[in-house]
């Protein structure tokens, strides 16, 4: 296990140093190496994504994303983008809930993970409504207020440049368009953080190398974690960037953070 457990501060939400260097996990890495990074580590675990994703987290993990689809109270006929959209959980969700006549753009710059999930979406009653774009989450291919709301589940912690992605979801979104963010946090009772760590350090990689094939992939997954801004620091840094009535909730103890707010 690290011996540090670092914290984003505001100074670093866009985990930027003045060495042009980044986080990937707690190494630091230069900034134009980590688009490669990621692309690499999820090209590892795409075939197995959502098995280890059901199994590692008994499979609350479905639960956290329809309450966080929910919360952002979709209306029929609603266009709405998910970005670093993956094997399509969340975009399934939300198609549910804006048909008939609503679209979904499943948006992910890993055509492995989006794949990956295509058999899901074409076994789905909603298959004809989500459309697949290979793209870079920092630089959205989509037009000014192009969407009813905007999404990302577990993916704006591995950008880059993390502000950046949150502002091109405010650019896409219509005006009074909702953005929701579902990401990992640390648990709030600390008899449940430290069970927690042990279990994400130690428990979580071992798992990772016997059944998922690579120890690395799930020793990044919790590095990675510890670096996000916790609810109130994003809360603040989503207003900033000109959101209105922005709210969290926490999920299962704090192990996920909802974040939902409306594009003034």
């Amino acid at each position: 296990m690290p011996s540090e457990n670092p914290k984003a501060t505001s100074s670093e939400a866009e985990h930027i140093s003045q060495d042009s260097t980044t986080h990937f996990g707690f190494l630091h890495v230069p900034v134009e190496h980590k688009v490669n990074l990621v692309r690499r580590h999820f090209n590892t675990v795409a075939y197995k994504y959502d098995f280890m994703n059901t199994l590692l987290s008994f499979g609350i993990h479905y639960v956290w994303k329809q309450t966080a689809v929910e919360l952002m109270d979709l209306k029929p006929g609603d266009r709405v983008i998910d970005v670093c959209g993956g094997t399509a959980d969340l975009a399934l969700n939300a198609a549910q809930k804006t048909q008939p006549g609503g679209e979904i753009v499943l948006y992910d710059i890993n055509w492995a993970m989006m794949l990956t999930g295509k058999p899901k979406v074409d076994a789905s009653p909603f298959s004809q409504n989500i459309v697949y774009v290979q793209g870079d989450a920092e630089r959205i291919s989509f037009a000014d207020n192009s969407f009813d709301g905007a999404m990302v589940g577990f993916g704006i912690r591995n950008l880059t440049r993390m502000e950046q992605g949150f502002r091109e979801m405010h650019r896409v979104l219509k005006p009074g368009g909702k953005i929701m963010c579902l990401e990992f946090s640390e648990p709030t009772p600390p008899w449940f953080k430290t069970l927690y760590d042990f279990y994400s350090f130690h428990i979580m990689p071992a798992v990772g190398k016997i059944l998922g094939g690579s120890r690395h992939a799930y020793t990044y997954l919790p590095e990675s974690i510890r670096l996000f801004p916790g609810p109130e620091e994003l809360k603040s840094m989503l207003q900033a960037m000109g959101f209105r009535e922005v709210f969290y909730k926490r999920l299962s103890r704090g192990i996920s953070v909802v974040h939902v707010g409306t594009k003034g």
